[in-house]
């Protein structure tokens, strides 16, 4: 089914910074029914080793495109906000932005939406894809709402399921959310424009689980905890910002993938102790849990380059191993 086009274009303000963003700015851009008229994303920051300045991927695209870019320290401040007034935007769509003050996501008479990668109410935050994995969720999915006070609490337009499957890990499943929340956003963006779209309250649901900001120590494996536990952080946090533990030398071991084994699948003996290492120095290491055995099966340790854990072992004095952490 086509969508119609509205006799005159929605003007909209697209609001982003990561490449997450990206494709739902493509998406509108493809639409012949909204006209996106500025492009907010976050200050040009030092990166890399010579600390240049470096775009966003929204900015990025934003230019390849002509559009106008503005780049706002304070998005309260008021000479700001009458340059975002001046565009006369119809509608502002928000993905992976920052929070704005009421003044600037009420300004558009549609008001503004934000594009959520969770299924709204659970994961409201900073990191849903992570959470969701760290949780061992097998179900996700985006959400299109409209902005309101509180962060992540406005009225729902659009809901899209998205399968988590056992091998996805934080990289994977941001791919398939990404590509899901451009095709959620375009259609929401044509529901406003033909005066379709719903605002239904979020549900009251009990034990809702929260998606705040990662912190580093998160990543920290405790081997006290149950092998498959550890294994869903693990792919929850990788590729970035990655699981890591501490070899017995004291050196950082970052892991980027891992399993729990079955009993029948363990080699080595079962002391009971977390934290004990085993390895034929060959093929395999694992490390004794609150429950079992867990395979570690992609490394990196401090210095070196990821891989496998067999390319690993090549190089690596397995006799280190013999202390427990």
């Amino acid at each position: 089914m086509t969508t119609p086009t509205p006799a005159a274009p929605l003007r909209v303000i697209f609001m982003g910074t990561p490449e997450f963003a990206v494709p739902t700015l493509q998406a509108l851009l493809s639409w012949a029914g909204c006209q996106v008229v500025a492009v907010l994303t976050a200050p040009d920051k030092p990166a890399g080793r010579g600390r240049q300045l470096a775009e966003s991927a929204v900015k990025q695209a934003a230019v390849q495109h002509g559009l106008p870019v503005l780049q706002p320290t304070n998005l309260k401040d008021q000479a700001f906000q009458a340059e975002l007034l001046a565009y006369a935007a119809d509608l502002q769509v928000v993905v992976a932005f920052r929070m704005l003050p009421e003044a600037v996501w009420n300004m558009p008479r549609l008001g503004s939406i934000n594009i959520h990668a969770s299924l709204l109410p659970q994961y409201r935050g900073a990191a849903p894809i992570n959470w969701a994995l760290i949780h061992g969720d097998t179900q996700t999915g985006v959400t299109s709402f409209f902005l309101r006070h509180e962060i992540d609490t406005g009225d729902l337009i659009y809901q899209d399921v998205v399968n988590i499957v056992p091998e996805d890990d934080f990289g994977s499943l941001y791919e398939k959310l990404k590509a899901a929340g451009a095709a959620l956003a375009l259609r929401s963006v044509q529901a406003i424009a033909a005066g379709t779209a719903p605002s239904l309250p979020q549900p009251e649901l009990p034990d809702l689980r929260p998606a705040p900001k990662l912190q580093k120590e998160l990543g920290r494996l405790d081997f006290t905890q149950p092998a498959p536990a550890l294994a869903n952080l693990v792919r929850g946090l990788s590729p970035i910002p990655t699981a890591f533990t501490q070899l017995p030398d004291g050196r950082t071991l970052k892991v980027f993938k891992a399993q729990p084994l079955d009993d029948e699948d363990a080699s080595g003996p079962d002391t009971g102790v977390p934290g004990t290492w085993f390895t034929d120095g060959r093929t395999y290491l694992r490390v004794q849990t609150a429950d079992g055995l867990l395979d570690l099966l992609d490394v990196q340790l401090e210095g070196k380059k990821r891989m496998n854990t067999p390319d690993f072992l090549r190089g690596f004095n397995a006799s280190l191993l013999k202390t427990n952490l």
